[in-house]
């Protein structure tokens, strides 16, 4: 049987429908305002009988516009940060505009790709979270841009967005240190990333403020994955003294997550046994077992920041800098309060 191709509508087609000219419909659609009413209404009426969609890159070529901006982020697969595409996307529609979404797998090679496809498109900017912490050259990227995540912090002349990393590590180390646990274990991100310098940094400040030492601190290196802080918890627990209370700070959501999971597989218990803290707040941790208690960065909102930033950045207005959005705290069933004594009696009763 022949399947039926359907003829796709064009300007023409609603022209006639509409019993008018091709320039008419045009000017129509172009928001012209020297057209009759009543012109316009029937124009509009032979749009949606007919299905007619313009032609973006034809429009897009007459008026040096594109209407479609570009987003490059590390890992899609990460809630995180399919939630700050989500925030970019909502906000590039409030403005009549298209998200064309790459995810890089902290992989440069990807990267140099994705924004060679950019620009090629000619979108009218981009978003982008750099793969390294040192690139060179941003003016290779052809566009008006806004960087995001912890590299952009390198780049401190290019207008970024990001959390306020420093301002959630020391929250998250107050509701530690306000549960009894004054000095917890770490599991961070990988030395080559400027992350985890940034995180270890704010942890040492927060230490010496309080008058402790941050040498005492164990830490475990890890990527930024379930599997890995499966494994970086696996070696924590390998070092813990026996009958203590552990607590552990994980860098990220799925780091916490893992950890859960290598804690349940030593057969200890999460909060009883372990504490554990996660850090950016992903929906999933809401569902795990116990649900994680975490900071929060708030992606949607950094998702729309951005694109705002990106839109004075494509208009020429004065770059922002660095734009900070802050952290919070969500208290969840992953964090023993070791002062009310809760933990201590349900070990003396094991």
């Amino acid at each position: 049987m022949k399947k039926e191709t359907r003829h796709r509508a064009t300007i023409i087609d609603v022209a006639k429908r509409a019993g008018v000219s091709k320039s008419t419909v045009a000017r129509v659609l172009g928001g012209s305002p020297n057209i009759s009413e009543e012109a316009a209404e029937r124009v509009h009426a032979a749009v949606s009988a007919t299905g007619y969609e313009p032609n973006h890159l034809a429009v897009g070529m007459r008026s040096g516009r594109s209407g479609l901006l570009g987003l490059v982020i590390p890992d899609i697969a990460n809630p995180f940060w399919a939630d700050v595409a989500r925030g970019a996307q909502d906000q590039a529609a409030k403005e009549g505009m298209s998200l064309l979404v790459f995810s890089s797998d902290w992989d440069s090679a990807k990267e140099a790709a994705h924004l060679r496809a950019l620009r090629q498109a000619r979108v009218d900017g981009a978003i982008i979270n750099p793969v390294a912490d040192n690139l060179d050259g941003l003016d290779r990227f052809g566009m008006p841009f806004v960087l995001i995540g912890s590299s952009a912090e390198s780049f401190p002349d290019t207008s970024s967005v990001g959390s306020d990393i420093a301002q959630g590590v020391r929250l998250g180390m107050d509701v530690l240190l306000a549960h009894g646990h004054a000095q917890p274990a770490f599991i961070l991100g990988p030395k080559s990333k400027l992350a985890r310098a940034r995180f270890l940094r704010a942890i040492n400040q927060h230490c010496i403020e309080r008058d402790i030492d941050p040498a005492s601190l164990h830490t475990e290196d890890s990527d930024y994955t379930v599997e890995g802080g499966k494994e970086a918890m696996s070696r924590l627990l390998e070092r813990a003294s026996k009958g203590r209370h552990l607590a552990v700070f994980c860098a990220n959501d799925l780091m916490a997550l893992g950890a859960i999971l290598a804690v349940r597989d030593a057969g200890l218990r999460c909060p009883e046994d372990v504490s554990i803290l996660g850090f950016d707040g992903i929906p999933s941790g809401a569902f795990s077992w116990p649900a994680l208690t975490t900071i929060e960065k708030d992606g949607r909102k950094i998702g729309s920041t951005t694109v705002t930033c990106l839109f004075d950045e494509m208009a020429g207005r004065p770059e922002h800098g660095r734009v900070y959005i802050p952290c919070r705290l969500i208290e969840r069933g992953s964090l023993a309060n070791l002062l009310a004594g809760n933990t201590d009696r349900l070990a003396a009763g094991r």
